[in-house]
């Protein structure tokens, strides 16, 4: 995957792209990362890449020449583009393995109080929200998605069937998983996944997943189809879970 970065801040990256799996997809072949200082695209002598927004208001727009500009430099055919921005479409796993296809991502780091519209009107990128909420600038959410991508990416992580087991890849949350020692303090491992029976340890995984996703997250129950042992087992975890209620003192 080759990948362009525009933001006018490529500082940022400089550890994020030296650490952990963008390291090593780098060091395998597998990853080109090039900065783009958004600045360099500037019209006039100040290097200035915002303005105030017309009609008034508080904050500043990035301008439309310097970002139009820079992706211009640096797209093919085969490019994609992407802008991080809170009116974009939710990222998710789905949407990692979608990205991970891709040859060429070019991403846009929105930053100040938005972008000009006609960014996007005549670029039409992919606009996409790392979550419902507001960053100074789209540099940490272009990391996350870069990483998401990245590491599904074959070859990029050692172990591949630790990814395919990962939370979100089947559509539900991950079962919890434990180490060395059996046990610590009072705390112990449970005895199925001492027992060495797999088919037990793989249902106990399995429920143990739905669990925390009926608990936590069962919106994702709504999303995926379920098999007729899962529809078992989610009886089983709401018998579980009415009992374990019923034990509780009140407060």
């Amino acid at each position: 995957m080759l990948c362009h970065i525009i933001t006018i801040f490529p500082e940022y990256f400089s550890g994020i792209l030296n650490t952990g799996i963008l390291r090593i997809a780098q060091e395998k072949g597998l990853l080109t990362v090039s900065l783009i200082n958004l600045r360099d695209f500037a019209t006039d002598a100040y290097r200035t890449v915002d303005d105030y927004p017309y009609g008034g208001g508080s904050g500043m727009i990035l301008k439309p020449e310097p970002v139009v500009n820079a992706v211009e430099s640096i797209k093919k055919e085969n490019s994609y583009l992407i802008l991080t921005s809170p009116k974009g479409r939710r990222f998710d796993q789905s949407r990692a393995q979608e990205l991970a296809l891709k040859e060429h991502l070019i991403f846009i780091c929105g930053r100040y109080k938005g972008i000009d519209e006609r960014v996007r009107q005549y670029l039409m990128p992919d606009e996409i929200s790392v979550g419902d909420f507001i960053l100074s600038g789209g540099e940490a959410g272009c990391a996350i998605i870069l990483e998401a991508c990245v590491r599904l990416i074959p070859g990029v992580v050692g172990d591949e069937e630790s990814i395919a087991s990962d939370s979100f890849v089947s559509g539900i949350l991950d079962a919890p998983y434990y180490t060395r020692p059996a046990q610590f303090r009072n705390y112990k491992v449970p005895e199925v996944l001492l027992s060495g029976n797999h088919a037990q340890i793989r249902r106990w995984r399995r429920k143990e997943a739905l669990r925390i996703t009926l608990l936590r997250r069962p919106d994702l129950l709504k999303k995926i189809p379920l098999s007729a042992e899962d529809i078992k087992l989610l009886q089983e975890i709401e018998e579980e879970e009415k009992l374990s209620h019923r034990e509780k003192p009140d407060p």
